[in-house]
């Protein structure tokens, strides 16, 4: 008797490391809206799909759509550095006094396109140089294509910004628009449409992309396309979480994150503005509007000198800019 309990002793120790290797890590995944967004299918769901299956069992990251654990933007950094969630998608310019840094990539002007304001912020995270980041391994860092001007009223030339209530994504947009005599007020994009359905606003910042993804198309019908800065983005992962992976693991969400994942969604979204941007123009409904030459010139003055302002206003402001500058000249290849 005492051999055959023996044996079924050691039978379980052998099979233990193989029942515990059966049952995956579960990661919590936070996102404020739903899974039928662009946002998720563009800048998450690659990610969290192409880890699910690799890690095959190690791991298995579970997204809670539409707000369930909280779709308070501004909460989401928090919820990650506290361990209520393990991941989340983060808008920095929701809580600025964290991610004061990041305002660098909102700068209008400064860079060609989302991809290369993408690659940028991604090196910047990579090197240490962001403030906000240090309780979070980045895995994804994003930064819109430039922003229209979206309105329900007519703008047919920057004269048309004077006394316009526009909502805007950051406080450089609100500089920047407050310049062109407009009166910006600051709110999340998901509290934009209703907002203008109300009357509280009149406009609102937001790339083509973005007007099917929140209902702002359905409240505005004339879109000035004065290029604005981006909005940065971030997929974000507690830090002690991820350390504490097995090193397997910790391979399949490094295989799958930084410029794998920041380029696809900056080409993504590309495609996606211009679709829209075709679509708007094709409709009778809408005015699209690119400014004059005139305005033109009289909109890139103003954004030199608010590029100017804040490399002025300190050295690390300056520093800062500095380094962004020379990714730009010399961008590297992708890893």
């Amino acid at each position: 008797m005492f051999r055959v309990m023996f044996r079924i002793v050691s039978l379980l120790i052998c099979l233990a490391p193989t029942l515990s290797a059966a049952d995956p890590i579960n990661l919590k995944l936070s996102f404020f809206t739903s899974d039928r967004s662009q946002i998720y299918q563009i800048s998450v769901k690659p990610f969290v799909d192409a880890v699910n299956a690799e890690a095959n069992g190690l791991i298995h990251i579970d997204v809670y759509f539409s707000g369930v654990i909280s779709d308070v933007q501004a909460l989401q950094p928090q919820l990650v550095s506290d361990g209520t969630t393990d991941l989340a998608f983060i808008v920095p310019s929701r809580t600025p006094d964290r991610f004061h840094d990041s305002s660098v990539l909102e700068l209008p002007g400064l860079f060609p396109d989302g991809l290369a304001a993408s690659r940028v912020f991604t090196r910047l995270i990579g090197s240490g140089a962001l403030a906000g980041y240090e309780d979070f391994h980045v895995l994804g860092a994003f930064v819109s294509g430039p922003e229209a001007i979206n309105s329900r009223k007519e703008i047919a030339s920057i004269a048309d910004l004077r006394g316009l209530t526009v909502r805007v994504n950051n406080p450089v947009e609100a500089d920047v628009l407050q310049r062109f005599g407009a009166v910006p007020a600051l709110l999340a994009v998901n509290q934009t449409a209703e907002a203008l359905s109300r009357g509280l606003i009149e406009a609102a910042t937001l790339p083509p992309s973005m007007l099917p993804e929140f209902g702002v198309g359905r409240v505005s019908t004339n879109h000035f396309m004065i290029g604005l800065g981006g909005a940065p983005t971030a997929l974000v992962m507690n830090r002690a979480k991820f350390d504490g992976l097995p090193m397997r693991a910790q391979a399949v969400i490094r295989k799958y994150s930084g410029d794998w994942l920041s380029d696809y969604s900056a080409r993504k979204f590309e495609e996606l503005d211009q679709r829209v941007l075709k679509d708007l123009e094709a409709d009778p409904r809408r005015k699209v509007v690119f400014p004059s030459e005139a305005d033109e010139a009289a909109i890139q003055a103003v954004y030199s000198r608010v590029i100017g302002d804040y490399d002025g206003s300190s050295n690390h402001h300056r520093d800062l800019l500095a380094r962004v500058r020379a990714e730009l000249a010399n961008p590297r290849p992708t890893e």
